[in-house]
């Protein structure tokens, strides 16, 4: 049995918006028990402002985060690539489990409208974790009043 953690990675276009909030909410969630990556097909060059704004309200530090080129390696090092509108610029590993997420583009939207893209992402990622990693407690939700 593997006692290595599953590796998840989160893939959009420009690695500045919903991939690094599924990436910041699982490492909050699952910590250790689980690897999270985030990258871009074309990837800019900072987390968008509005993004970063809500989730450091929110407790998350996205002091650290910088957008980086999506790679075939951290694909096929992972276990699972989550596609959150990178289409077909995401390059496909044979054996890796592949999930699409449609979820809106937060990049230039008001707060609310952030808020919103983080409150759909925050039940995928939680439902995700629960999957990879059964036993784990999850804490409460970043959303949760």
């Amino acid at each position: 049995m593997s006692t290595t953690p599953p590796q998840v990675v989160f893939a959009c276009r420009k690695n500045g918006g919903r991939s690094v909030i599924a990436r910041l909410l699982t490492q909050h969630y699952a910590g250790e028990a689980v690897t999270a990556l985030s990258a871009g097909t074309e990837p800019g060059d900072r987390i968008h402002p509005e993004v970063a704004r809500v989730l450091e309200e929110l407790g998350l530090d996205t002091s650290g985060e910088r957008p980086k080129v999506l790679t075939r390696e951290a694909i096929a090092a992972s276990d699972v690539a989550v596609t959150l509108g990178c289409g077909e610029e995401c390059p496909y590993v044979p054996g890796v489990r592949y999930v699409d997420w449609p979820v809106d583009d937060p990049k230039g939207q008001d707060d609310d409208t952030v808020r919103r893209v983080v409150a759909d992402l925050d039940h995928r990622v939680r439902a995700l974790v629960v999957e990879l990693v059964p036993d784990l407690a999850l804490p409460a939700s970043v959303l949760a009043p």
